[in-house]
């Protein structure tokens, strides 16, 4: 029981760090009750002249006390209805670092499980272990602290 609170309120503390992260950047963040949609917060941008539009967020994370191999993976992610206006925040604790992935490119970007108990699921790895510790993997770098991305340009 302890270990399934323990992990339970880690991913609720971490929805609310992200959540604390995009108010300080000034976003208009609305909470929601349950993610049964894949959705744990909605953004709202005004564009002015009642120009509205709304971002569906999904917040995943990585406790600083996972393996150090498992910094920045998210392994066995379903992604409901990948659409336009529906991103993936992504926390590691070891590595500081949020990633911001639109879920289109995220089905690009991750890899799709093709058999298995987690066929159709995904999994991607946004961390190397090397020599320094763990460092985001440059391959990902235009989604790195990429808040900009959820911005109404």
């Amino acid at each position: 029981m302890t270990q399934f609170r323990s992990s339970a309120s880690f991913g609720k503390r971490q929805e609310y760090i992200a959540v604390a992260e995009l108010l300080r950047r000034n976003f208009d963040v609305y909470m929601t009750l349950v993610d049964d949609q894949q959705i744990d917060c909605v953004i709202r941008l005004d564009k002015g002249n009642g120009n509205l539009r709304y971002l569906d967020i999904q917040i995943k994370a990585r406790s600083k006390d996972c393996e150090p191999t498992n910094a920045g993976r998210f392994a066995a992610m379903e992604i409901r209805q990948p659409r336009e206006n529906f991103y993936f925040i992504f926390y590691s604790e070891q590595a500081n670092t949020y990633w911001v992935v639109p879920s289109l490119e995220l089905i690009q970007e991750a890899n799709q499980n093709k058999e298995g108990v987690n066929k159709g699921k995904y999994s991607i790895n946004f961390c190397n272990v090397t020599s320094k510790g763990i460092t985001p993997r440059p391959r990902f770098r235009k989604y790195e602290n990429a808040f900009h991305l959820l911005e109404w340009l």
